[in-house]
């Protein structure tokens, strides 16, 4: 869809893109700043393979600070994104044939990286009627002898939806009474409306978390993230990273230390601007006649069933930006359970939103 939207606007056509999950905003001056003394500085070689240590101690800090948990700068690996992380973090846990579960509705990208690291996803489905929540006693029935690990995304994409309290806590003891580890991609905290987040970490120390700065800190193109790891597990990941990647960039390392240190504000800013945000696409959405049976409380994302206009959620959101220049993502994208669906993201300006469901208004008054 994003490559179909930039060819159209190569030819000089106008598009609104609610398909991407980028924030519009640049990040915080003071990142920006610190990237360029780095620059400055000399701050373009080589580092340690786990990260510069002020970055792994602000990360250490943070995850203190934030959730009362007590991390060791040694058990974080500082990554380009969480997509390497990622690729490391399966081909360390899976030999081939060993499985992980996944919610259904997912993350695109998680079941190719563990296709990659020939393992096998296996699928718990989540529905809008049961507000994509993503059951333990489901996860239980989907647990084998060669399940090595459940992922958990919370907040997550593309449902917006945030777990509690309670059901991460009974994710870690199964976990626990089964074996496998929690794999819980945290990469949108930050950016949740009721209530704070929670790492698994409050839970379980049988866990592996993955984090960024890309969402919460408007930071996607830094391309900087990280992997805290049991100590029993970072040598391993360590050892593959330093062979695949050497290290990561240390003058963006640096732009993650202003991140965590000087940029709170910032960051809280930022939260409250999505959520105006994400009222307002609810309140288009809805008007428009998709469905939002419950109401996503984190990330910059709305799941909205649009079964009534076709089951084809690729061919529906094709037809929405050749003839409404209107980007939107279509819901096979993220499994069986979201196809008849379209994601709209509200990383996008109020104005561009408003745009954005105004063409959508008159493309459906046209075609009913």
């Amino acid at each position: 869809m994003g490559e179909r939207a930039q060819a159209l606007e190569r030819a000089g056509v106008d598009v609104v893109h609610l398909e991407f999950g980028e924030p519009d905003v640049e990040a915080p001056v003071v990142i920006r700043e610190a990237v360029a003394k780095a620059v400055k500085d000399g701050r373009t070689r080589y580092t340690h393979s786990l990260g510069i240590l002020p970055l792994r101690e602000a990360i250490a800090e943070h995850y203190l600070a934030t959730y009362g948990v007590n991390v060791s700068p040694d058990q974080i690996l500082v990554t380009a994104g969480t997509s390497p992380a990622m690729l490391l973090l399966f081909g360390h846990l899976l030999d081939p044939g060993d499985e992980v579960v996944l919610s259904d509705p997912y993350y695109a990208c998680y079941p190719n990286f563990i296709r990659y690291a020939e393992g096998m996803p296996v699928y718990v489905g989540v529905t809008e009627e049961d507000g994509f929540q993503y059951r333990p006693e489901a996860i239980r029935e989907r647990l084998g002898p060669r399940t090595r690990a459940i992922v958990i995304n919370s907040p997550a994409n593309p449902t917006g939806t945030v777990l509690s309290a309670e059901r991460m806590a009974a994710i870690a003891v199964l976990a626990r009474e089964r074996g496998p580890f929690v794999v819980s991609d945290e990469i949108y905290h930050g950016l949740s409306y009721e209530g704070r987040d929670r790492t698994i970490l409050e839970f379980t120390d049988r866990a592996f978390v993955l984090n960024g700065f890309s969402k919460a800190y408007a930071m996607t193109g830094y391309r900087l993230g990280y992997v805290i790891a049991p100590r029993d597990r970072i040598r391993a990941l360590q050892t593959l990273h330093g062979n695949f990647f050497i290290s990561t960039n240390e003058f963006v390392q640096w732009a993650g230390v202003a991140a965590l240190r000087e940029a709170g504000e910032e960051r809280r800013r930022f939260r409250a601007l999505f959520d105006e945000r994400r009222r307002a696409m609810l309140a288009g959405v809805r008007a428009l006649g998709f469905g939002v049976a419950c109401e996503p409380t984190g990330a910059f994302y709305v799941l909205a069933n649009a079964r009534h206009l076709g089951a084809d959620s690729v061919r529906l959101a094709r037809e929405i930006l050749e003839a409404a220049h209107v980007a939107v993502t279509p819901g096979a994208a993220f499994g069986a359970n979201a196809e008849g669906y379209l994601r709209f993201s509200y990383a996008a300006s109020l104005e561009r939103i408003r745009e954005g469901l105004a063409r959508l208004g008159r493309f459906l008054a046209a075609n009913r």
